[in-house]
């Protein structure tokens, strides 16, 4: 939080979450690795130095070929690669794993998502990912059952206690709404007797309306 990042989007996912936004942003267009690298030099050239490229979605382990092609390109400019993935394709992570420097990893709560539960896949992804600088993130609507935020704080504690984990309020979408913020912090309590590093944070690009 805090810092530039360049968005590299990409469209499609193997999940139908009920707060998702992706049919909100702009069409999906068709990019070469080149392209891509050709618009990111000329952010560089414009905005300044950034922290990392953040690859998301959508799903950005959709289209795992394409990062083993894109992002030696990317580092070759000495960016930080910054995976933001639902965490469900443990799979596909393995194949890019040593391209990637930090893995935004989005325990999907089948309670806020309306979608079935991935605790398998979640700790299995997990357990890769911690290979590198990996933090969790729960996105919290205020539907959200503890039980499932308890699972959710069993796999990280499984996987590293002092691993940082996020929890985010959900941006109102359709009929979704945000969480009380008493909910935010009982939920936070919670987190804390297994983890020592648990926080509240919004998704700041909606906060500044950034698309």
């Amino acid at each position: 939080m805090g810092t530039k990042q360049i968005f590299v989007r990409f469209a499609g996912c193997n999940m139908s979450c009920r707060f998702c936004d992706l049919e909100r942003i702009l069409p999906a267009k068709s990019f070469s690795s080149e392209k891509i690298t050709s618009i990111v030099k000329q952010l560089t050239f414009n905005c300044g130095e950034h922290h990392s490229i953040a690859l998301t979605g959508g799903e950005p382990l959709l289209y795992k070929d394409f990062l083993k092609e894109f992002i030696p390109g990317l580092k070759e400019m000495g960016f930080k690669i910054y995976l933001d993935t639902n965490a469900t394709l443990p799979k596909q992570l393995e194949e890019v794993i040593d391209r990637v420097d930090i893995v935004a990893a989005d325990l999907k709560l089948p309670s806020s998502t309306g979608e079935k539960a991935y605790w398998h896949e979640h700790k299995e992804f997990i357990e890769i990912a911690k290979r590198k600088n990996c933090f969790v993130k729960v996105v919290v609507t205020s539907g959200t059952a503890e039980a499932d935020f308890v699972k959710a704080v069993d796999i990280v504690a499984g996987a590293d206690k002092s691993m940082l984990m996020v929890i985010q309020p959900v941006w109102p979408v359709r009929d979704v709404e945000r969480p009380r913020t008493k909910l935010l912090f009982d939920l936070l309590f919670l987190a804390e007797i297994r983890l020592t590093n648990v926080r509240i944070m919004p998704q700041m690009h909606k906060v500044l309306g950034v698309r």
